[in-house]
C-alpha cells in the first residue's frame, strides 16, 4: 500500500506570490509532484477555518496555504492571519484524533519557483508518510469541495506551465 499511495493534496495560493511562484517552477521544468491541485486566491488572508476544514473533509490527504512572505504581503497582513488560522486548523484536527501536519503554511516570493516545488516535493513526501486521511470518502472531489466552500473567494484556474504541461519541443499545450 505505502508504495502506491499517491496522495490528493489541495494547495490554497496566492495569486501575486506563490501562485506566481508556481508558474515559474514550470517554466523553469522544475519537478514538483503531480498531485498538486491549486487553488489560486487574492491572498491566503481570504482563507478562513471552514475552508481548510472542508478540504480535509471532503478527503484532502493534506492541504497548505502558500502564500507571500511575511511581512511582504500585498494586503499587508493577509498571510500574518493566514497563519494563525493554519495553526488554528492545526489545534482543531490534532483535538479529532488526525494528524495536525496534514496542514501546513509556507511563505515565497513570486521569483522562488524552487521554493515552491521544494515545499510541494517535501509536503507530498510528509502525507506520503503519514497515509491516507483517515476521513477519505469515496467519491468525493476534495478539490471541487475546497472550491465550492470558497464560494466566489477563489479566483478563476488557469493553466500553470507545469513540467507536465510542457510538451518536448518546449512549447505549453
Amino acid at each position: 500500500m505505502e508504495g502506491t499511495f499517491e496522495p490528493e493534496i489541495i494547495v490554497f495560493a496566492c495569486h501575486y506570490c506563490a501562485y506566481a511562484a508556481a508558474d515559474l517552477a514550470g517554466s523553469m521544468r522544475l519537478q514538483y509532484p503531480s498531485n498538486i491541485r491549486m487553488i489560486k486566491l487574492p491572498c491566503t488572508g481570504k482563507l478562513e477555518v471552514i475552508h481548510l476544514l472542508r478540504a480535509i473533509e471532503a478527503g484532502a490527504d493534506g492541504v497548505y496555504a502558500a502564500g507571500c512572505l511575511e511581512g511582504e504581503c500585498h494586503y499587508l497582513k493577509g498571510n500574518l492571519w493566514a497563519r494563525k488560522r493554519v495553526n488554528h486548523v492545526k489545534d482543531l484536527l490534532a483535538e479529532m484524533g488526525i494528524e495536525p501536519e496534514r496542514v501546513e503554511m509556507y511563505n515565497m516570493s513570486s521569483a522562488e519557483g524552487a521554493k515552491f516545488a521544494a515545499a510541494a516535493t517535501e509536503f507530498t513526501q510528509r502525507i506520503k508518510e503519514l497515509g491516507p486521511n483517515p476521513v477519505k470518502r469515496e467519491g468525493v472531489s476534495p478539490h471541487a469541495a475546497a472550491r465550492e466552500a470558497l464560494g466566489g473567494v477563489a479566483m478563476p484556474d488557469e493553466p500553470l506551465a507545469s513540467a507536465a504541461a510542457i510538451v518536448e519541443e518546449g512549447h505549453a499545450e
